[in-house]
């Protein structure tokens, strides 16, 4: 290594000449950004730089491996320097392979005036304590060097560098806030990007020490940002960022890589292994030794597009009331309507019609190749009726559909729906079903003759609402069918749906323990079975139950249950290289917690890896628990649940009464924020005083929330599609809401060490600004999928409710950043350079 010390000590005395001279001031070095007119170098001045310099494109393509690091500061020397020195030459002689780099390190800022040397640099470091260290000749060499191709790494101060210069500032992406803390705190930083160089080694959630920078102006979605801090574990100070708070970025940039930490804020960081390791990937990437993807989360790296357009007056031959969307291996994308029609169609609520909540349940096909939609089927459903009270509106009609994994070749499609021709008006009773159907590819029509029952159960239609809805394959190509509880919203308070009492003829309906709670009912419940050829089904082994339990005083089981104890799942997913299934499920009404029946409503989100019971209605989010009610007075509260050996004591219960333990959920949110906790008291009963609660999830609201549970993304790196998006996003589980307030839009990560067990997720970031939220944008997500091709498909509800209308959409959203960088043809021979 060659270390140009004398430099360093020169130029440090010449600075301090400088602020001697009144040229620059603590004041300005300390700010959050530039305290003067932009000094960045003039076009002119850069092309005359990078005329002179010669730079060869892209920068050291020809030589050894070398780094420089530049180590300069506006006063006194940053104290890591001579640490970050030695780690970066440690580094350049070690690491998994072996890579042999060349580091030089010096203060003097001419080196970026002279052309043929620093033409020989395949990276630069920017060690610096910050302050305006470079002329605008010498920053404009700086320039025209990343113009040519050349690789920048810049850590901790560096942000602080050339403060009053708007390119710089785009090349670090950031500017610290002026009040950032100043102590050394321990802190864990989520790591975000499982794959680029920097980052793919390290832990999930790093724990450790340093000085955490502040942002004025959070630069996410304008740079790829690999990790992130955690300000839950540490404090921020005045100027926090909130939970979306970058501390590691990269991106392509005029020409060349930038990569940015803002870690290393102390000497003892760079005596760290994995710090080292964080350095050692992005040396990789900025000097060409490696590729990587700084691009996967730039905004405008993506584009939105409507790709149905609105109905014709009176008519829905684009699109039904929007309920659910499949992708078919060739591309196409076959979508649901519930069951409502446009305002102008007329809608029965008369118990004494026949045609009471007479609705079509319609199948539309879109594709790809020719852009053009088919209406490929409808059914009659019970399904269109909506707009009054607690007894008026139903949520009920074509639920959910799934292809066959076979599609391809025999072209059968499976249905989740409620048949308008199996109501019964006196009881005020229905079936719901799940059949299949065969399609035809040729003509893009389903055949509503073929159809094959599998699987019929019992549904009450006096009492709104909570009908599920979702279907999923897992690899074995067993079939999950997601129920909702078929209970009444109303008659709690807006807590647990346990209160016994109403009933219509003798059915109850303001009961989950009838439903939901009950091992003897197929509603609330996510099913598992096997369809077999011939339109059957058999049960696969690992169900929560076999149905062959011993009877506890009467109390029967169902072998087609998986999961128990879900209210609404509108939406669930499975990921088919690990199996595990995500399902998210609309919570309760109540705003607020109550000391004296529970938690407030908690939309829910689980990541399952087997079967379980997950609580509802006797609890919710991690174990909370509610109280109990029952008759002779349900307005009285009765003991707590037991989350880990509920009873349901409810004498609408067929089933067990001793049931499963509950499962902690993954996700859950109310509208005081996102996995809100409580201290509990010796028995395990959290306080739910609101003013106690702690949001353990802070990237996440409620408000009037609904979730829409979305799939875990995988690349296809076989996959030559310009749209699919990037490998970041792989083993990511898409996570949303109906609303696009402060409800959640966004990607997670979660623990394989703890995923199934109640873990929260390790990371999340939004996506809002990828898919975008607003009156013009996808305002009411429905549902969402990947397909073949990598890109995504988002359905938007539209503007109102049980019903469709000109905002009710099928969205397409594709990727166009390219690929990774530098170009395969622009890395360094890793051999050659050792």
């Amino acid at each position: 290594m060659q270390r140009a010390s004398h430099h360093r000590s020169r130029s440090r005395r010449g600075l301090a000449a400088a602020v001697a001279a009144g040229a620059l001031t603590v004041s300005m070095l300390g700010s959050g950004g530039p305290a003067s007119a932009d000094t960045s170098p003039d076009r002119a001045l850069v092309e005359k730089m990078a005329t002179t310099l010669s730079l060869p494109s892209p920068p050291g393509a020809e030589n050894q491996v070398k780094v420089l690091v530049f180590h300069a500061s506006a006063g006194d020397e940053a104290p890591y320097t001579d640490a970050g020195i030695a780690a970066i030459e440690k580094i350049g002689l070690t690491g998994p392979e072996a890579q042999r780099f060349t580091t030089v390190a010096t203060a003097d800022p001419k080196v970026f005036t002279n052309g043929k040397r620093l033409g020989s640099f395949h990276a630069v470091v920017f060690l610096t304590g910050g302050g305006d260290v470079l002329d605008p000749e010498q920053e404009a060499g700086l320039e025209a060097y990343m113009e040519a191709g050349g690789g920048f790494l810049g850590i901790h101060d560096a942000a602080r560098t050339e403060p009053y210069s708007d390119w710089f500032t785009g090349l670090v992406g950031a500017r610290p806030a002026a009040n950032s803390p100043a102590s050394v705190q321990r802190a864990t930083v989520e790591i975000g990007d499982r794959v680029h160089p920097a980052t793919k080694s390290l832990p999930l959630e790093w724990k450790r020490p340093d000085k955490w920078l502040n942002w004025t102006k959070n630069p996410s979605g304008d740079v790829h940002t690999v990790a992130r801090v955690r300000e839950l574990t540490y404090k921020p100070g005045a100027s926090a960022n909130g939970w979306d708070h970058p501390v590691s970025w990269c991106r392509d940039y005029d020409g060349g890589r930038s990569f940015y930490t803002a870690m290393g804020g102390t000497a003892d960081s760079f005596a760290e292994t994995d710090f080292r390791d964080h350095l050692r990937g992005a040396l990789s990437w900025t000097n060409r030794t490696s590729q990587a993807d700084c691009k996967a989360t730039i905004t405008s790296n993506y584009t939105a597009e409507r790709v149905t357009q609105p109905n014709q007056p009176g008519q829905n031959d684009q699109i039904g009331e929007p309920h659910g969307l499949v992708t078919a291996p060739d591309g196409r994308v076959f979508y649901i309507g519930r069951g409502g029609a446009d305002s102008s169609q007329p809608v029965v609520i008369d118990w004494n019609d026949p045609n009471i909540g007479k609705g079509k349940g319609e199948i539309h096909v879109y594709d790809p190749e020719t852009k053009k939609v088919t209406l490929a089927g409808a059914l009659d459903v019970f399904g269109n009726k909506g707009g009054g009270d607690e007894l008026v509106k139903n949520e009920e009609g074509l639920l959910g559909i799934e292809l066959d994994p076979d599609f391809a070749s025999n072209g059968w499609v499976y249905l989740h729906y409620t048949p308008h021709a199996k109501i019964d008006r006196d009881k005020r009773m229905a079936t719901r079903q799940v059949s299949r159907f065969t399609f035809d590819s040729a003509t893009n029509k389903l055949d509503l003759a073929s159809e094959k029952v599998l699987l019929g159960w019992p549904v009450q239609i006096n009492s709104c609402c909570h009908a599920g809805g979702g279907m999923a394959w897992d690899s074995q190509d067993n079939l999950y069918i997601a129920t909702g509880d078929n209970n009444s919203s109303g008659f709690s308070d807006g807590y647990s749906g346990n209160n016994p009492q109403p009933n219509y003829k003798g059915v109850s309906f303001a009961d989950a323990r009838r439903t939901s709670g009950n091992t003897n009912n197929l509603n609330g419940k996510i099913l598992r079975i096997h369809p077999e050829d011939d339109g059957t089904y058999t049960l696969p082994s690992g169900n929560l139950f076999t149905g062959k339990e011993p009877d506890e005083g009467g109390g029967k089981t169902r072998g087609e249950i998986y999961v128990m104890g879900v209210r609404n799942p509108a939406r669930i997913s499975i990921d088919k290289s690990t199996d595990t299934l995500y399902a998210g499920w609309v919570g309760p009404d109540a705003g607020s917690p109550s000391t004296t029946w529970g938690p407030a409503k908690y939309d829910t989100f689980a990541a399952i890896t087997k079967a379980g019971n997950h609580g509802w209605p006797y609890c919710m989010g991690n174990n909370q628990p509610y109280r109990d009610r029952n008759l002779p007075d349900p307005t009285k509260p009765l003991g707590w649940y037991d989350c880990n050996a509920p009873k349901n004591e409810s004498p609408n219960n067929d089933g067990l009464v001793k049931l499963p333990p509950v499962t902690p959920n993954t996700i859950w949110y109310s509208p005081q924020g996102g996995g809100v906790d409580y201290p509990r008291d010796a028995n395990g009963v959290p306080s739910y005083k609101a003013e106690e609660g702690k949001e353990l999830l802070p990237w996440l609201k409620g408000g009037g929330q609904a979730t829409m549970n979305g799939p875990v993304y995988r690349y296809d790196a076989q996959s030559d599609s310009t749209a699919k998006w990037p490998a970041y996003w792989d083993g990511k589980w898409f996570v949303g809401d109906f609303y696009d307030d402060t409800q959640p839009r966004h990607a997670v990560l979660t623990d394989p060490k703890t995923v199934g067990k109640g873990g929260l997720p390790t990371h999340a970031e939004s996506l809002k600004k990828i898919i975008p939220v607003g009156a013009d944008g996808i305002r009411n997500l429905m549902d969402w999928k990947f397909a073949p091709d990598g890109s995504l498909y988002v359905l938007d509800y539209g503007r109102g409710f049980f019903t469709s209308d000109s905002k009710s959409a099928l969205w397409r959203v594709s990727y166009k950043g390219g690929g990774a960088t530098p170009t395969a043809a622009d890395l360094v021979d890793k051999a050659a350079a050792k």
